[in-house]
Formats: structure tokens, C-alpha cells, sequence
């Protein structure tokens, strides 16, 4: 490659993505590899980690020097979440090195998250941020360029929504952010080349004057694909359309050819984009990353399963759904999973987390490789009547309801409604149509319908009204969720709002401006 110049920049566009496509295509065998040796490749990462916390406090500390296998670790070393390790975390932010990873830590990803509590700061790594983080970006490209070796995807430019960037107070050589902040900060030249807006409009705060921002930008750039959380992307895009007059988004960027999602199902966004990108030639992939790591990846285009990435340096390890309430749970490792079963995920990973329970679960959709499905979050699910009902329940229902109607939803939540004197519990739910159903009842009985055909002990439970009644669904005014978003300061990167919780506390707080509109009949 010595005749390409050395700065990408110099390169012209259509010589850029030949190569840079070419490039990333050479991973392909690496990821068969692991594809093909699952087992041998997580125990190759398991003794790297092992050798590498070895040298510092925490790992001294736990004897990770004698550990030789993973049943040794699970008993030397407990399931945990951030408040057990929240106390040595803040030690680190506060400039102590060597305490959960060997190598300086000096960034941290705050977690996004739409609860009134204390944010949560993850450490993360050089390792972390070039082993997996990038990895996950590149290797999701590299999957991209192998299906459609045609793709012009590099000779245009990547709109990235990212988050905003603060530097942390408490130590001067300290800083947090969101994690695709951190990413855009620390990013390689290439990528810089690739992706649009330029940190200058990338990392600013106040999200409103961002998105104008970007607006005026990317207006002007050749957009060939977008990455971001779908709600603030249909936000964008909005104002895009507002600016130009314009209805379809290739009207604006003809080589618009991918789109990259995560954070949320995409399920209940689908038709809304569709609309948005009137093309069949359009391209969806999912990812599954968090500030913790970056840990799936859709590696087909006519399936919406994400591959398992197991060379990152994360170890993982999954809580069957029986000890999901245990104070010191069972876990197992890939060799215990079976196809089909929900599991909560527990990583140790080459940014100091040790057996760190994130808060997700997945389900187990293929064994050979591993393939998951989101499932959801541990705490956002609703089980007041054991109903049992999770965010992957919701978020086909809501589909299934859709189609039936022709609604097509922006946002929603959902929250038990608990027994009262001589009447039944039940479900209520607020739902911010973009298009809405002409019969808000006809959509109610489809999504009551569909929970009951997916999930069986909410079928249990709703039989003959017995323990829980119709569900109660309140139709809210457009925006109703970007605004309770903005008052808690949480507009834009990867805020996002929680589907499902086991109490009212977010339902009442949108309620009590007094926007919902009970269901008829």
C-alpha cells in the first residue's frame, strides 16, 4: 500500500473505500475461526485475563495467580454489580492505578440510563477501547463489506449520534462521558476521515443545539450510512425533513445505504423507518455494546440474530432465569447454555470488571455458533401478578399490534396497576403514536392478544379476567417522552426510555402532567 498517501484525507474517495473495504474483509477468518472454536477461543481469553489481573490489587488480592480453571474463579470470586465494585471504581477515577487492570485507566464510560439515581462511571481501558470497542465497530464493517462486496459504504461519509464529553473534576488526567464519546475522542485517523459531524458538534451537551447543528452540517455531506439509537435518529431526521421540505431521506443523501442500530429493540421502529428510507435496498444491522463492552454483532442480513464476539477480551459467563433473584447465583459457561433459554449476562472483561452482572438478558438463539437476541434489562420487566412479562414480550407486542391497527409507535411504557379493594390488577400502558390506530381499542385487544400468545403466564393470569384485567392504554401527545426525557437532563446519545418497570414510578411522573388519555371503553 506504499502509494497511497499517508493521510486518508488525501486519498480520494472512491480509492479509499476499495481499500479500506479490502482491508477490514481480511478479519473474515478470524471470525470463523471463533465461530468454529468457541470453546478454545473463551479459554484463551479466560487465561490472558487471569495473567493479566494477576498484576494488579484485585487480582492479587483473589489469588488469580493460582487460578488455573473457570470453577476456580467462581468460587474465589463473587457475582457482582457497580455497587459492590462502586467504592475501588471512584478510587481509580480519583488517580489510583493498578487496582482492578495492570495498565492506566484514565477514561470512563457514565453509563446512560433514564432512573432519577446515581449515574454509574465504567472504566475503560486502553485494551478495552482498541480489543474491543473499536473491535466491535471494525468488525461489524468488516461482516458489512463481506455480504455486499459491492458497497460504496466508505466513499461517503458515516453520521455518527453520539454522546457528550465532560471532563471529570476530581482528577485532572481523569475523564468520562458516553461511551461513544470516549470512542469519538480516542478514535484512529481513519475513522475520523470516516465519520461526520467533527467532534467540535459531536461532543457538544446541549443536545438541541446539536442535532441543529448536525442538521446544517451532514446537509451538505454524502451520508452513505448512519449509527445511533433509533428514537434520536427519527429526531434528526425530522429535522432534516423540517429544514429541506423534503419527506424521503434519500431525497437528501441518494447513497444513504446502512444503518446501524442498537440500545433498543427495533422492532417497534421498523415501518416507522421504512417510511422514513423508502428503499429495498436499504440495509439494517444490529449491535449489542455498552459502556461495559461490545459483545454482538448481526453477522447476517436476513436474520436479526447477533453473533456472540469472543475474542475481545470479555469472559462470559449466564445466570439461568432460576437464579436471577439469588443473592449468590449459579452461572455457566458456554458449554451450559441451551438454545432457546433467556440468561442473564455476567462478563469479566480487560477493563477491571470482574464477574460484573451488567443488567441485561439475552436469549440463546443458535448454540453452533453462539447467537443471542436481546432480551431485555433484569429490572425492566413487569412481575406484580407472576406475569412474568419482559421487554422482548413488549416490544412484539406492540409490534404485532401495529401491524394489525396500521399505528406506527414513537415510544411507550408500561407499569403494573396493583390490587384495590374489590377490583382486579392489570397492566397500564402509555404509548406516543406517530400514526396512530383509528380504534385505540382494536390496538389494545391486539397487544393484549399478542402477550397472551407469547407469554403463558400472562395467559395464566388473564384468563377470565381472573387476576388481571384488560390492559389500560393511554394514547399521549407527540413528544410527550422527549420532554419528560429533557426535564431529567437526559436527551440524545444513549438515553433511552425504560419499556417496562415493576413499579409506577415513571408512569405517574409522565402522568402527573396530565397528557393521558384513558382508552375508550
Amino acid at each position: 500500500m506504499a502509494f497511497l498517501p499517508k493521510k486518508p484525507s488525501e486519498v480520494p474517495r472512491g480509492v479509499f473505500n476499495a481499500v479500506f473495504s479490502w482491508m477490514l474483509k481480511q478479519r473474515i477468518g478470524q471470525i470463523e475461526h471463533f465461530m468454529q472454536h468457541p470453546h478454545q477461543v473463551q479459554e484463551e481469553v479466560f487465561r490472558r485475563l487471569m495473567n493479566d489481573g494477576a498484576k494488579c490489587t484485585w487480582g492479587r488480592d483473589h489469588g488469580y495467580a493460582d487460578i488455573r480453571t473457570p470453577e476456580e474463579f467462581r468460587k474465589r470470586v463473587p457475582v457482582q454489580d457497580y455497587e459492590a465494585m462502586q467504592p475501588t471504581i471512584e478510587r481509580v477515577m480519583n488517580g489510583e492505578q493498578g487496582l482492578l487492570w495492570p495498565s492506566e485507566i484514565k477514561w470512563f464510560a457514565k453509563s446512560s440510563g433514564t432512573t432519577a439515581g446515581r449515574s454509574k462511571f465504567i472504566p475503560v481501558s486502553k485494551e478495552a477501547l482498541e480489543e474491543c470497542h473499536f473491535a466491535g465497530g471494525k468488525d461489524l464493517m468488516s461482516l458489512y463489506c463481506d455480504q455486499v462486496p459491492d458497497t460504496k459504504v466508505f466513499s461517503g461519509r458515516g453520521l455518527v449520534m453520539g454522546g457528550s464529553h465532560q471532563v471529570n473534576k476530581l482528577n485532572e488526567g481523569t475523564y468520562f462521558g458516553d461511551v461513544s464519546a470516549v470512542m469519538m475522542q480516542n478514535m484512529p485517523m481513519a475513522a475520523r476521515f470516516i465519520r461526520t459531524p467533527d467532534l467540535s458538534i459531536a461532543l457538544l451537551d446541549d443536545w438541541e443545539e446539536k442535532i441543529e447543528r448536525m442538521v446544517e452540517t451532514t446537509l451538505k455531506q454524502n451520508v452513505t450510512h448512519i449509527a445511533g439509537v433509533p428514537t434520536w435518529t427519527i429526531v434528526l431526521i425530522e429535522h432534516l425533513f423540517k429544514k429541506t421540505g423534503k419527506s424521503n431521506l434519500l431525497d437528501i443523501w441518494p447513497n444513504l445505504e446502512l444503518y446501524i442500530h442498537g440500545g433498543v429493540s427495533f422492532a417497534p421502529y421498523r415501518k416507522r423507518f421504512r417510511e422514513l428510507i423508502p428503499s429495498p435496498d436499504m440495509t439494517y444491522l444490529e449491535t449489542y455494546n455498552a459502556s461495559e463492552g461490545f459483545f454482538a454483532i448481526q453477522d447476517q442480513l436476513d436474520s436479526h440474530d447477533l453473533l456472540l464476539m469472543l475474542d475481545y477480551g470479555i469472559y462470559y459467563e449466564f445466570i439461568p432465569v432460576s437464579e436471577f433473584d439469588k443473592s449468590e447465583p449459579r452461572t455457566v459457561g458456554l458449554e451450559g447454555l441451551e438454545l432457546g433459554k433467556v440468561y442473564a449476562l455476567v462478563i469479566s472483561t480487560n477493563a477491571g470488571l470482574w464477574r460484573y452482572r451488567i443488567g441485561d438478558t439475552v436469549r440463546i438463539t443458535s448454540l453452533n455458533p453462539f447467537r443471542v437476541q436481546v432480551a431485555g434489562r433484569i429490572r425492566h420487566f413487569i412481575n406484580a401478578f407472576g406475569e412474568e412479562v419482559i421487554v422482548e414480550n413488549a416490544d412484539r407486542a406492540i409490534e404485532q399490534a401495529s401491524a394489525a391497527t396500521g399505528a406506527l409507535v414513537r415510544e411507550y411504557t408500561a407499569a403494573p396497576i396493583y390490587f384495590e379493594a374489590g377490583e382486579k390488577g392489570g397492566h397500564e400502558w402509555l404509548v406516543e403514536f406517530d400514526t396512530p390506530p383509528e380504534s385505540l381499542q382494536a390496538f389494545t385487544e391486539a397487544l393484549d392478544r399478542t402477550l397472551k400468545e407469547i407469554n403463558s403466564d400472562y395467559a395464566a393470569k388473564r384468563h377470565k379476567d381472573m387476576a388481571l384485567g384488560m390492559p389500560i392504554l393511554h394514547a399521549v401527545p407527540h413528544n410527550t417522552f422527549y420532554d419528560w426525557l429533557k426535564r431529567k437532563g437526559k436527551l440524545g446519545g444513549q438515553h433511552k426510555v425504560p419499556r417496562l418497570s415493576n413499579t409506577r414510578e415513571y408512569l405517574e411522573e409522565i402522568l402527573a402532567d396530565g397528557r393521558g388519555a384513558p382508552t375508550p371503553g
